[in-house]
């Protein structure tokens, strides 16, 4: 641990040296830092080992004995993988892709000595996952993994009762990828004295809205998440307190149920990134972190962040489109909904915790509309401005499930371990489109339409709400969106914005193709609906 503190501190200091003796633009975009860490297979046999001779009836059928007659990262120079693999892929799909050892609470050597005796069968899974259902959602990849489970009110036997009456759903994600971030609250939490015997470095915290349990294991880095809420128990809302024996009844149960070795991740060097050479007479936008005065958490101000966090294809299909308040929006008329230039508002005021915002306090992401329908006119494609699509900015896997009012997708790669979540859009539409659970999406794929569902149908303003989480040792946490828009954009239109000050962009700058602003219709107006995200 004191040498990896050690390797960051020497790369930080190197990048402030470099940056030093290289001064860049103002609005110059940089790519995000990642360290790869380096997974020690051979204590993952060991473990595995372990388990499965706690089990003598089948123990026998697994092959331990490494074979060197093949390449070192070949499946194969670890058969006793290969066979568990093969077991846990009926539950898990695709868990053999996962770079780090997947731990899940699923014990594959009770299941197997079950079936050997003819009383194990897939619907009673559960039995064999410490009474957690069958998983909802599974994902692998070169980065690593994530999972989420379920426990019913009532399971398992020694759990206490509980005021929540919905089941509480647990997420665990393992990673050989950790993003680089400048977090003062990294790092922090509590030891949990019952864990420290199976989890020495682990931390208990509450972060974002979730309580959280990070470890490294095998070196790789763990955190086991549950969402809820830092007060008294609520029938609607799950309290962390009421969380904390379902997550250590979870880590308790963790037991290796697949994963391969490969090749090691390599760290990724945060670059300065290529924009169009062309400048856009239109474009043009705010500094990041400059949201309308007085709107943040108790009148704080925004965080600057001059970091795209991924290459991206634009969340909307068509420009123009706007990254506009959709909740303040009235207290600054140079920022109507509809124009240039674009307003951060990542830090806005809300109640969801955001380590980056100054308050700890923000919206988590960024508001996003189309341009209004232009008049009807020769020439022109029809336009329904209900029928505005949005679209997947990368290939990737989504995670929702059927009440969800967000769709998230995945991306788990060699080179990036990062979220991205829309909202508004229905529900229903969702569903009716299949975007749920494991559905694998292409870059550019339509997903939905811009709408304004919020619990309800038009239960907020037409806008699309979009976030970025990227991985850390502190698990999934939010991060500015808004130059990772910028950077996204300027490709989608083929040229480069302008960044202005406050003291330029005084005035709203409309769009030529856009309805002059005295014709917009009331309802769709700047600040016609509040939101809660």
């Amino acid at each position: 641990m004191v040498g990896k503190s050690f390797r960051f501190v020497s790369l930080l200091l190197a990048s402030l040296s470099l940056l030093a003796a290289t001064p860049l633009a103002a609005d110059e975009i940089r790519s995000p830092s990642l360290t790869a860490l380096r997974v020690d297979w051979r204590a993952a046999l060991d473990q595995l080992r372990t388990e499965i001779n706690s089990r003598p009836q089948i123990a026998g059928d697994f092959i331990f004995v490494p074979r060197r007659s093949v390449p070192r990262h070949d499946p194969r120079a670890m058969p006793a993988l290969v066979q568990l693999n093969a077991v846990s892929s009926q539950f898990f799909t695709g868990i053999a892709r996962s770079s780090v050892p997947v731990l899940l609470p699923f014990d594959a050597a009770a299941y197997l000595e079950a079936q050997r005796n003819g009383a194990a069968a897939p619907p009673a899974q559960s039995r064999y996952q410490a009474d957690f259902n069958p998983v909802d959602v599974f994902d692998a990849g070169p980065a690593g993994y994530s999972a989420t489970f379920s426990f019913e009110p009532g399971a398992g036997d020694g759990m206490p009762s509980r005021v929540f009456a919905r089941p509480v759903e647990v997420q665990i994600t393992g990673s050989a990828l950790v993003y680089d971030v400048a977090d003062p609250a990294g790092g922090k939490g509590e030891q949990v004295k019952t864990l420290t015997a199976l989890y020495p470095d682990l931390r208990r915290f509450i972060r974002e809205g979730y309580v959280r349990y990070a470890f490294t294991r095998f070196g790789a880095a763990y955190v086991v998440s549950i969402q809820c809420l830092d007060s008294v128990a609520k029938p609607r809302r799950l309290a962390c307190k009421e969380a904390y024996p379902v997550a250590e009844r979870f880590l308790k149960a963790l037991r290796i149920a697949g994963g391969q070795r490969m090749r090691p991740l390599m760290d990724v060097a945060s670059n300065i990134m290529d924009r169009p050479a062309e400048r856009s007479p239109d474009f043009n936008y705010r500094p990041s972190g400059d949201i309308i005065p007085n709107t943040g958490y108790r009148k704080q101000g925004g965080h600057p962040d001059a970091i795209a966090y991924a290459q991206i294809r634009f969340p909307l299909e068509k420009a123009p489109a706007f990254v506009h308040s959709q909740s303040h929006g009235k207290r600054d008329k140079s920022d109507s909904p509809t124009t240039y230039p674009w307003r951060d508002n990542f830090c806005e005021s809300r109640s969801f915790q955001v380590w980056q915002c100054a308050s700890g306090y923000g919206h988590q992401g960024e508001d996003i509309r189309a341009a209004d329908c232009p008049p009807p006119g020769e020439g022109r494609e029809p336009c329904d401005p209900k029928q505005r699509s949005v679209v997947a900015v990368r290939d990737a896997m989504v995670i929702r499930n059927t009440r969800d009012q967000a769709a998230t997708l995945e991306v788990n790669s060699r080179t990036e371990h990062i979220r991205f979540r829309y909202m508004h859009m229905n529900p229903q539409a969702l569903n009716a489109d299949g975007v749920l659970n494991g559905r694998i999406v292409t870059e550019g794929e339509k997903i939905g339409v811009v709408s304004n569902y919020l619990d309800h149908p038009a239960g907020t303003s037409m806008h699309l709400h979009f976030d970025v989480q990227v991985f850390t040792r502190d698990g999934w946490i939010w991060v500015s969106p808004y130059v990772t828009l910028v950077s996204a954009y300027e490709r989608l239109i083929g040229a480069r914005g302008r960044e202005v000050g406050p003291e330029i962009a005084v005035t709203a700058q409309p769009v030529v193709h856009a309805v002059p602003e005295d014709v917009i219709r009331p309802d769709l107006r700047e600040g016609a609906s509040s939101e809660e995200n």
